[in-house]
């Protein structure tokens, strides 16, 4: 049998990476209420509407991290959680899955996250990697639902493995030039392991469209959020 070319090795490990991580990444779907959008002019109308973004499962029972921004204004929360995909099932195979409504347990508007949960059991959960060993150039996916394209992924580096925003924001970023639009947040970035090393927040750009500057919260900020914010709902931090 002839060998396999270095790019379709590449390929393969990463449609092998692909299928192992996606399932632990849901569609959060928000009904609420926000500003009236007029032709592109946000009015001073306050209106109905109904939003997605992405969240990721950290624990098989049903607990979900999204971006607090996700669920502003929500007066309904439901989750789309995934299926793995059976071996060698084509993506249309795969049945849209149910929405399951979600609860809030906590937010954490510091560091842009919330936790949901949904009641659930054994569902596939996305290990916590160590945010602190990436490094530029490292490669990483960015999955999610943009534009509520549910369960879509792309390929990217790490552009800054600790970017600061500004002075009144502690946290360092992780930037990246793996595709981040509009529903992305929430998502998932993940490592060459299958590793969650960070959760997709904003873009930066000046056609409101994805321009290769992305940014995602470190998972170890993610992590020590989560378990706060799942024992007390709240997360606490030292004063000086």
């Amino acid at each position: 049998m002839p060998q396999k070319s270095a790019l379709a090795q590449l390929s393969g490990a990463v449609r092998e990476l692909t299928d192992r991580v996606s399932p632990a990444v849901v569609e959060v779907v928000v009904n609420g209420f926000g500003a009236t959008d007029d032709g592109g002019r946000v009015s001073n109308q306050i209106s109905r509407r109904q939003s997605s973004g992405s969240g990721v499962v950290v624990n098989s029972s049903g607990y979900i991290i999204t971006n607090a921004h996700v669920i502003q204004g929500a007066i309904n929360l439901k989750v789309l959680p995934q299926s793995p995909r059976p071996p060698g099932a084509e993506p249309r195979q795969i049945l849209r899955p149910l929405p399951v409504d979600a609860r809030v347990l906590g937010i954490d508007r510091e560091s842009d996250l919330a936790l949901l949960k949904i009641d659930a059991k054994n569902l596939p959960v996305l290990p916590f990697g160590d945010s602190d060993k990436l490094r530029q150039g490292d490669l990483v996916l960015a999955i999610g639902s943009p534009l509520g394209l549910r369960n879509s992924v792309s390929m990217g580096v790490v552009s800054a493995a600790g970017r600061a925003i500004s002075d009144d924001n502690p946290i360092l970023y992780i930037q990246t030039d793996a595709s981040i639009n509009p529903g992305n947040s929430g998502g998932a970035l993940v490592d060459h392991d299958g590793f969650l090393v960070g959760v997709n927040s904003f873009i930066v750009t000046q056609s409101g469209g994805n321009e290769g500057i992305g940014f995602a919260i470190p998972s170890n900020v993610v992590r020590n959020v989560y378990r706060q914010l799942k024992q007390k709902g709240r997360v606490s931090r030292g004063s000086v």
